[in-house]
């Protein structure tokens, strides 16, 4: 009789690239292919929205750049301590495959429910209803104001259908092989940063001395204070503006959110244990610098009260009036439109690979743990793209998104306090990287991921107790799989 842990857990070891053709995956993506999984993953729709919402909390120019900053070097400091990680287990699952290793299968898998039933299958609805959205700029029929079905508490809109379409066809084309996901992935996102540049630069170009004035050069530019859209200010009191940071940094998050994709498809990288690593940084680092040029540009152009007050939060469609005229609207929907479709694929890419090793350990469907002909995991790209489906039709992704924020955070600190684990419980294992900046870097992430997660409880309790929720409903999921498996 095997016993559940014993089902659940396989033993250590260091993943050569001739094992990974054993095991099925074809290592096929170069260093160039894992950089742009990583930025093109990050880059969807929010940079283009989520400033709108962070500008409200904040109220200056000063404090707006600080949320954007403090992101990223989160975010580059996770990614560099996750490089070690992925050097020492360079195998598909990614984070799923570290937290098991360090901790329990239980904590690996309660990682790996959130992921599939929420993390990565709500963000693939939701970056999909982004890219439906600014098509119907382009084709008004898409809008998500028509209704095309009502069931009474379902209402089915011409955008969410376009979002499933999207999600199917990228699916199939990632079911085709990681050659010609690779080949969309790579192309699309060389070709977002490249329009994101473009931006910046004209932006820039565009940039209006006294508006430049007026949320730079006045006294307010490091006045934290909430601001309204109707353009009035109400003060915080010295420890809610804390609170008020964390909150505006759920928007920075989700759009810097991703950056760890490569780290599920390692199995697939040539040389991982030195391209993952590298990647992570590359990617990170790219994507920070384009998000805080991309911000600086918009309070060149636009006011503190005209960001807050965009339509639908859509700040980059309010600058780009300013920069190109009445093109404008048209330009950024392009732009969010490859933005979004070149994400999702790196999302879809990456998502199917954790379930895949869950299969493969027993902590999940078997069928799910198979690779078809071309090398991938093609019935959990399926399951995978059913699920977000759903999530396009249900329309509440948008709100599970915020509040899920507090427990990605929490599994990234659960994993980067996992290297501390690792070194002491197994300091004989290889390590072709090791962490940058440890023991100090990680440390700094960990306490900011705790000040992030506390301040959320304390100020802003609906965006932590779904989350864990979801979260906790693994547990007796978890052991009654275990109890399947004692059976067997």
């Amino acid at each position: 009789m095997i016993s559940s842990k014993d089902k659940l857990t396989v033993a250590p070891c260091m993943t050569t690239e001739k094992e990974m053709h054993q095991t099925g995956f074809k290592p096929s993506l170069r260093l160039i292919d894992a950089t742009m999984l990583v930025a093109g993953s990050m880059i969807g729709s929010g940079i283009f929205i989520v400033s709108a919402d962070i500008t409200r909390q904040t109220g200056s120019a000063g404090w707006l750049m600080f949320v954007w900053f403090i992101t990223g070097f989160m975010t580059l400091t996770a990614a560099l301590s996750y490089g070690e990680l992925s050097a020492m287990f360079p195998k598909a699952g990614g984070q799923y495959i570290y937290l098991k290793e360090a901790y329990n299968p239980l904590i690996s898998f309660l990682y790996g429910w959130s992921f599939f039933t929420v993390i990565q299958t709500a963000t693939i609805a939701a970056v999909g209803v982004a890219f439906a959205k600014f098509t119907a700029y382009l084709l008004p029929q898409f809008s998500e104001d028509l209704v095309i079905a009502n069931f009474g508490i379902l209402q089915i809109s011409p955008a969410q259908l376009l979002s499933i379409v999207i999600i199917f066809l990228l699916t199939y084309i990632n079911t085709r092989g990681v050659s010609n996901a690779k080949w969309v992935q790579t192309i699309i996102t060389l070709a977002k940063i490249l329009s994101l540049a473009l931006l910046i630069i004209f932006g820039l170009l565009a940039l209006k001395s006294d508006v430049w004035q007026t949320n730079w050069l006045s006294g307010s530019t490091w006045n934290l204070q909430r601001l309204n859209i109707d353009g009035s200010i109400e003060t915080y009191t010295s420890i809610a503006a804390f609170g008020a940071i964390a909150a505006a940094m759920v928007g920075s998050i989700f759009s810097s959110d991703s950056w760890h994709s490569v780290a599920f498809i390692a199995g697939e990288v040539k040389n991982p244990q030195r391209n993952v690593g590298l990647s992570l940084a590359l990617g990170t680092i790219l994507v920070t610098l384009l998000y805080m040029l991309t911000n600086l540009m918009y309070t060149g152009v636009l006011t503190l009260p005209e960001m807050a007050a965009s339509e639908k939060d859509r700040v980059a469609v309010t600058a780009s009036h300013i920069i190109f005229g009445n093109a404008g609207t048209m330009i950024i929907a392009l732009m969010i439109m490859v933005s979004t479709f070149g994400c999702n694929n790196g999302l879809i890419m990456a998502g199917a690979r954790v379930y895949y090793s869950m299969a493969k350990e027993g902590a999940f469907f078997k069928k799910v743990g198979t690779l078809n002909k071309q090398a991938v995991p093609e019935v959990a790209l399926w399951l995978q793209a059913i699920i977000a489906s759903l999530w396009c039709l249900s329309g509440r992704y948008g709100d599970l998104l915020d509040m899920i924020s507090f427990v990605v955070v929490l599994f990234y600190m659960l994993t980067i306090i996992g290297i501390f684990i690792l070194r002491k419980k197994r300091p004989e294992q290889p390590r072709p990287y090791k962490a940058f900046g440890y023991p100090v870097l990680p440390i700094i992430y960990v306490l900011m991921g705790l000040s992030f997660c506390i301040l959320l409880i304390i100020y802003k309790p609906q965006y932590t107790w779904p989350g864990l929720i979801i979260t906790l409903a693994g547990i007796p999921v978890y052991y009654l799989i275990a109890k399947k498996q004692i059976v067997k």
